[in-house]
């Protein structure tokens, strides 16, 4: 109901089940110091950095939290928050107290941002006042940065424990208010957020922008000549001092004919030399859009992999080390000695010639939190090279991303040759007409050996004379040498038609981008908001785009109209500017909830009474019932809309409909699969459920009988059930035997038939990914079949993007 929290609380399982008489476990022994960390992966790395004198914990995530059963928060007291141990939290909370108990000095050191300062304030409360307590921040996990940060410990910060603290009352007073009125006017389950709202409100709004745009015929001319046998084209630019406007081919035919057969004059000629400047280091958001840019990952994929690098990896002869620095950052700082670490790296590996005199120095934006580094690797001395066999595939992919726009940044401009040529006539109807003719050759490699960043696709309603050159001037078309003067007469017009088009539907990468140039969220919230907004089933994600449904438009609109302040994304930005605020101790928390909670509290007591009530809302169609005639009508179901009988509760008979491009209700037939039901005998109907399409009786609610639909291959494992589509809990699609739960073979990849040539098992499977393309493999690890296929037309949709690839067969969790 609330907006999550920006880190995930568990990163592995914890036993909730009661323990037994416990046998009393030895503590830390005396004389050591007790280091309390998040990650078990990141203490074992720890460990092994600052050996025996030196005993270290990890509290798996947050071992508090408000709770979910209430709203936890006293608005009259202060917002006094309820803080509850989190369940399953219970062992680990008595383990470190065990390990406190005898510890010498206490060392806590969760991640160095406002989630890791909340979880070392929580720790420090379950620890006896006596102890001494210190509070470390690792920027990476190598010796160095551990042994340094180790000698230079800094008390917990209570400004930044506050910051974070009003964000997840404020998250808990959005959520737990708002929420139950979506379920009392829509239905039970919906839920609201401060930051989630306003996400799917703009991919709301872009969505509408698609609908309304109204699309223009354009034309653009080239016009090719030849000079020496080599050809070379250039684009009209202006007619009579104007840009050329061109709607139609009429136009278009018209002032060819009238420029046919002249002769057309070199009026200018420019060399220029320019340079393209070397982008800074990666911060969280740069880092997550380039990641869904060039290698496809989601935000969410790419912050779990980053987690990884951070904490350390087993790199065999060489033991185990985090191998980024920390990756929450808005910050492109680089400490001076990494700089110079790198500048003598890229000196050796690139040359002299590639390395500026100075060091590049980028500036941090003001809004931005500089308390660390951007993210860059934690050690030159690991390049992606010799790291590659100890990562996974996409573990390595996102370090070869960091590793080469990290290089990039401290090297020397790329330097293009820029050559633009102008071409003039005139004619009896026409006073001038000019062309403009550009191409550049790379002329020094600089930085772009290493790096290039990827465009994301932007929106443009037409291209202008200006857009246009722009795009020439970064044309490679070798051009000949033309000087002043000389006369040219055209070999070929080429006219070409185009149509304005709409702004494209986000992307992770666009979508990241634009809440971030609004101030929504902060570099640590990105992947959490994206992976709300699809969990809430209030966006989904086709071919790595944003669409909203049906459940985001129709909630979106009621919390515009109720709250137009929380889905004000200015409103928004301005709350998260007065968050950083308290983190600098520069506003105090309580005054800022309470300037909040005053028009937010009117607010909600007003939307109570005006917001209109969907879930009761029956819109009358012309369409009759099939079964006792009465007129249909559209109602709010827990699937979306639906066509229901207004003769209900007498009848219940329902269909699904959908509206065609003018907005009429066309009924779906009911679709029939041509099984009988087991228990009554009448037809099986193909029904749309929350977890994709099942069977169903058509004399449902008399007869309950569902199904599953197969695939009609036989099941490898067990022989007697048949293979059968299914969704996740997470609306991740796998496919699993339809005897469930008497056998438990699955597998996240699609099956197909046909046994393997190489082991013989009776099925393979097939997917689709960027980089591998279309295949086909076996489903057996051990047995490790892979032949490239020609891709069938849905071959993009086998495997939804960041689900787990193949395997051997699973048990159905």
């Amino acid at each position: 109901m609330t907006e999550e929290t920006n880190k995930t609380e568990e990163t592995e399982k914890v036993s909730t089940k009661k323990p037994k008489a416990p046998k009393k476990k030895a503590a830390a022994k005396i004389g050591k110091a007790l280091v309390i960390v998040e990650s078990p992966s990141k203490a074992k790395t720890i460990k092994k950095y600052l050996g025996r004198g030196f005993d270290v914990k990890a509290s798996v995530g947050h071992i508090k939290d408000l709770p979910k059963s209430k709203l936890g928060v006293d608005v009259d007291k202060s917002f006094k928050p309820e803080y509850q141990t989190i369940k399953g939290k219970d062992k680990i909370i008595e383990d470190i107290k065990a390990a406190a108990k005898d510890a010498t000095e206490i060392f806590l050191a969760p991640d160095p941002d406002r989630e890791g300062e909340a979880i070392a304030w929580h720790i420090a409360q379950e620890i006896p006042k006596k102890k001494i307590i210190h509070r470390v921040l690792f920027n990476s996990i190598t010796k160095p940065a551990i042994l340094e940060a180790m000698k230079n410990p800094v008390p917990l910060d209570e400004n930044k424990f506050n910051a974070q603290q009003a964000r997840r009352i404020l998250d808990r007073l959005v959520g737990y208010k708002i929420s139950p009125l979506l379920w009392d006017k829509v239905r039970r389950g919906l839920s609201a957020g401060r930051v989630q709202s306003v996400a799917v409100r703009m991919v709301v709004d872009r969505e509408e922008e698609i609908k309304k745009f109204i699309t223009e015929e354009y034309w653009s001319i080239q016009l090719k000549f030849e000079k020496d046998n080599k050809p070379f084209l250039a684009r009209l630019v202006k007619v009579d001092g104007k840009d050329p406007e061109l709607p139609s081919k009429h136009v278009v035919d018209g002032l060819i004919k009238s420029i046919e057969g002249k002769e057309f004059e070199v009026s200018q000629v420019v060399t220029k030399e320019r340079s393209r400047k070397p982008l800074a280091p990666f911060i969280t958001s740069r880092m997550q859009q380039e990641a869904s840019s060039k290698l496809g990952f989601s935000a969410k994929k790419t912050m779990t992999l980053a987690q990884h690098l951070y904490e350390g990896a087993n790199l065999g002869e060489n033991g185990t080390h985090g191998l980024i620095t920390y990756m929450r950052t808005d910050s492109v700082r680089i400490a001076p000695e990494a700089i110079a670490e790198l500048r003598t790296y890229i000196e050796g590996k690139y040359g002299k010639e590639s390395l500026p005199a100075e060091p590049v120095v980028y500036k941090t934006k003001k809004s931005a939190q500089d308390a660390h580094e951007a993210i860059r690797p934690a050690n030159l001395e690991f390049t992606p090279e010799l790291v590659e066999p100890f990562l996974d595939k996409d573990e390595h992919r996102l370090y070869q991303l960091i590793w080469n726009r990290y290089v990039a940044c401290q090297m020397k401009p790329a330097v293009y040759d820029q050559k633009t040529m102008e071409l003039t006539t005139k004619s009896a109807r026409l006073q001038e007409v000019l062309l403009r003719v550009t191409g550049s050759n790379l002329k020094f490699a600089g930085f772009t050996a290493v790096y290039e960043e990827s465009v994301e696709e932007t929106s443009q309603k037409k291209s202008t004379a200006d857009e246009d050159d722009e795009k020439l001037e970064a044309s490679s078309q070798e051009l000949p040498d033309l000087h002043k003067g000389e006369h040219h007469n055209v070999k070929e017009f080429l006219p070409a038609q185009h149509f304005t088009q709409p702004p494209p539907r986000f992307s992770d990468a666009s979508l990241i981008k634009d809440l971030e140039e609004k101030g929504i969220g902060r570099p640590s919230t990105y992947a959490a908001i994206l992976s709300n907004i699809q969990d809430r089933e209030y966006v989904e994600k086709r071919e790595n785009r944003y669409y909203p449904s049906e459940l985001g438009i129709v909630v979106t609109d009621l919390l515009i109209k109720a709250f137009p302040n929380v889905l004000d994304s200015a409103f928004t930005a301005a709350m998260e500017e007065k968050l950083d605020l308290i983190e600098e101790g520069k506003e105090d928390w309580v005054k800022m909830m309470k300037e909040f909670w005053k028009p937010f509290s009117k607010t909600l007591e007003e939307a109570k009474i005006t917001m209109k009530d969907i879930k009761s809302q029956e819109i009358p169609t012309e369409h009759k019932c099939e079964k006792c005639g009465s007129i249909m009508v559209i109602k709010w179901g827990k699937l979306g809309q639906f066509l229901a009988c207004s003769n209900y509760p007498d009848c219940k008979f329902t269909s699904e409909f959908k509206k065609d491009e003018q907005g009429k209700i066309i009924a779906l037939p009911r679709e029939k699969s041509g099984k009988k039901c087991a228990k009554c005998g009448a037809d099986m109907l193909i029904k749309n459920g929350k977890f994709g399409k099942f069977l169903a009786c058509e004399n449902y609610p008399d007869c309950k009988t569902t199904d599953v639909i197969t695939m009609g291959i036989p099941c490898p494992l067990c022989k007697e059930g048949e293979m059968a589509q299914r969704m996740s809990r997470y609306r991740r699609i796998f496919f699993s035997c339809n005897l469930y739960p008497k056998c438990t073979y699955a597998t996240w990849d699609k099956p197909i038939q046909t046994p393997c040539p190489q082991c013989a098992w009776p099925i393979l499977t097939e997917k689709f990914t960027k980089r591998d393309g279309f295949f086909v493999k076996c489903p057996q690890k051990e047995c490790g079949f892979k032949e490239a296929r020609e891709a069938p037309p849905e071959a993009g949709s086998v495997t939804p993007s960041g689900v787990p690839s193949g395997g051997s067969s699973t048990a159905v969790a």
